[in-house]
Formats: C-alpha cells, sequence, structure tokens
C-alpha cells in the first residue's frame, strides 16, 4: 500500500470564463469551496495569467501540496475540444507552480451535480451561476479525495 501525502490540495474547475477553487483538509477527507476566479484570457503566451497569479498565491496560502484539475472527458469517454483546452490549461499551470504537482482527473458531470445539488438547496439562476465552478470545484476534489481512500485501504 502507498501511503498518500498529507497536505492541502487545491481542486481546480477550469471554464471558459471562470475557474472554480476549493481545498482540502489537510488529512484529505473533506473538499470545501474557495473562490471563483475571473479566467484571463488576454495574458500573452510569456506572462502568467492574472488567474494563474491568484492560483499560485492561493498554493503559498494553503501551503498546498497538490493541484487536482478536473479534465472534462465526454460521456463517451473521448477527449474533446474542451478536454485539451483544460489540459494545455493544466500543463501551463504545472509549469508555473513547480515543484507542487498538478494531477488532472476524470470529472465527467461534476458542474451537472453541482448545479443539481444547489438547485435542491434553493439556489438558482445568478446566485447558481456565481457558485456553482466552486462548487463543481467541490466534486471534483470530493471525488479525487474519495478515490485516493479507497486505494489506501
Amino acid at each position: 500500500m502507498t501511503e498518500t501525502v498529507h497536505g492541502v490540495r487545491l481542486g481546480v474547475d477550469v471554464g471558459q470564463v471562470r475557474v472554480g477553487v476549493a481545498r482540502s483538509d489537510p488529512h484529505g477527507v473533506l473538499a470545501t469551496p474557495l473562490v471563483t476566479l475571473a479566467r484571463d484570457l488576454t495574458t500573452a503566451e510569456d506572462a502568467v495569467p492574472s488567474d494563474m497569479a491568484e492560483l499560485i498565491a492561493l498554493i503559498a496560502e494553503h501551503e498546498c501540496v497538490e493541484v487536482v484539475v478536473g479534465l472534462p472527458v465526454n460521456l463517451s469517454g473521448q477527449h474533446g475540444p474542451a478536454a485539451r483546452n483544460v489540459k494545455a490549461y493544466a500543463d501551463r499551470l504545472a509549469d508555473v507552480i513547480t515543484p507542487v504537482p498538478v494531477t488532472l482527473t476524470d470529472e465527467r458531470m461534476s458542474t451537472v451535480v453541482a448545479s443539481r445539488r444547489l438547485a435542491e438547496r434553493g439556489v438558482r439562476g445568478k446566485r447558481q451561476r456565481a457558485v456553482v465552478d466552486q462548487a463543481a470545484a467541490v466534486e471534483i476534489l470530493q471525488s479525487w479525495l474519495d478515490a485516493q481512500r479507497r486505494r489506501t485501504r
């Protein structure tokens, strides 16, 4: 059995417009929403986009040991344009946060599940759009944490 490294992990849901961020507790049991960042698509190739700069600050602030990025795989298991976009984002993020590792994890349906859970709690419309990215990041990170615990039992 492999022992997982204890420490805070960030879960990241990369969208076209926003980046949802969640964090785990140091023991890797529970994911909680943290923040929604505006996606910066205007930065030059050789510069760090402002959303990644904010992630760098969050990683330092929470002393994160890993970043888990949701990869939007198609229901058929294929990598479409959205998955390629997220992979490129994760690769660039990994370059700027070295040596903190970036892990990609299948996040099929995370936004759908997050939206449904928010609606069940009565969060709809503009209020839902404001927090759905954070909720999706929680779904991504919680699923990953649960899978890690199952693997190490």
